[in-house]
């Protein structure tokens, strides 16, 4: 599945809610998710309307390697 394009950091945090995350902080322009789930994990998500696509890939990914998933599972599994 190809990568979105425009997607924001609102919609990418409710999407990453179903695997657990919540906000646990902001500092400036950037909010800090955190999940318990399958061990703790940390994410950073720039507040960015769209976040660019080399970032947005790459938060992805972070999350992947975390829930043993490749990138291409995750994108399905978001925004399918």
């Amino acid at each position: 599945m190809r990568i979105p394009r425009n997607i924001s950091a609102s919609i990418l945090i409710k999407k990453l809610k179903s695997f657990g995350y919540e906000v646990t902080r902001q500092t400036g322009s950037h909010i800090r998710l955190t999940t318990q789930e399958n061990g703790q994990h940390h994410i950073t998500v720039p507040n960015h309307d769209p976040i660019r696509i080399g970032t947005f890939a790459s938060i992805v990914t972070k999350v992947g390697v975390h829930f043993g998933k490749t990138k291409d599972e995750m994108v399905k599994e978001l925004f399918s």
